[in-house]
């Protein structure tokens, strides 16, 4: 029997690789749980190493952080927590996570009443009280938005220091170094803008909005078309056709593709993109096989779009 969590048509595609070689799959394989709690530290846990790495770049070595889902291939939209990730969570000192149902599975598990809980989406809220907010109008990919990032991790600092007093100033200072370095991502943002403002580029998914926002980039697909994918969809057809235009004659500047939500219309867009010699962006929702730091991953990710729109 196959069993396959996922979106649309994505899942048909995994499926019929599993049917293939007989691999059974569920939503909790993709997760990985990343060990037990160090003794005699604090005890942070996070929903993704994405918050973990922003976690961790607060702990130093003052705290020990886990992450919940780590798996650079799967969709943490899709995940399923286990027994063990659920123990984990319950036992955290202090917990970091996305909101806005991007992590379902730790907003639903239980916790340490005692134990101070971070949410971006609730400091994105308090950050632009006039943002929009229902559903279907957030964009919950709150790790790429700088400022978010940088008020969570002081916000993580205040809560840390409340639990482990002894190192307060250890926490503070490293959120303040961090903050720092998310001012130099923001600066090169700043330098793309001043450079490229007002010019379009496509993607697959809505995944980069706050980053293209503040880089003055205009994402040119239709919204009907990021949006049937991100809930795991088919396209309307008019959008596909519309996408495949601005690919086909070249305008936009980039192809900004998320390697952990694709299905066959999306891998149409990225052969198509490679055929014209349109540049593609790959991005990601969890860190990549290799990268622990959250800066050295956003650098690198805001780099590659840089370079892709100055071609």
């Amino acid at each position: 029997m196959i069993r396959v969590r996922g979106r649309g048509p994505q899942v048909r595609v995994i499926a019929a690789t599993a049917a293939a070689t007989g691999v059974v799959l569920t939503g909790a394989a993709c997760g990985q749980n990343t060990g037990p709690a160090e003794p005699g530290k604090l005890n942070v846990v996070a929903s993704t190493d994405v918050w973990g790495a922003v976690a961790k770049a607060v702990a130093g070595d003052a705290a020990g952080v886990r992450s919940i889902y780590s798996s650079p291939d799967g969709d943490p939209h899709e995940f399923e927590a286990t027994a063990r990730d659920s123990a984990t969570i319950s036992g955290a000192d202090v917990i970091v996570e996305n909101g806005a149902d991007y992590d379902a599975y730790m907003e639903k598990a239980q916790k340490n009443p005692d134990s101070p809980v971070i949410d971006a989406f609730d400091v994105y809220k308090k950050d632009d009280p006039g943002a929009p907010t229902g559903e279907g109008e957030v964009n919950e990919h709150f790790f790429y938005n700088l400022r978010v990032v940088r008020d969570v991790a002081s916000d993580l600092a205040d809560a840390m220091a409340e639990k482990d007093p002894p190192n307060r100033q250890t926490y503070r200072d490293n959120a303040d170094a961090f903050a720092t370095k998310i001012e130099a991502l923001e600066t090169e943002l700043a330098r793309i803008k001043a450079a490229h403002n007002g010019q379009k580029v496509a993607q697959t998914e809505p995944l980069a909005a706050y980053l293209l926002s503040e880089a003055g980039l205009v994402d040119a697909t239709p919204t009907s078309f990021t949006d049937a994918v991100e809930a795991g969809n088919d396209p309307p057809a008019s959008a596909v056709a519309t996408t495949e235009g601005l690919i086909d004659k070249r305008e936009v500047r980039a192809l900004l593709y998320n390697t952990q939500a694709t299905d066959p219309t999306t891998q149409r867009l990225l052969e198509r993109s490679k055929s014209v010699g349109l540049p593609v962006v790959e991005l990601t929702e969890t860190l990549p096989e290799g990268v622990t730091d959250y800066v050295a991953w956003q650098t690198k990710q805001i780099d590659a779009i840089s370079s892709a729109v100055s071609r």
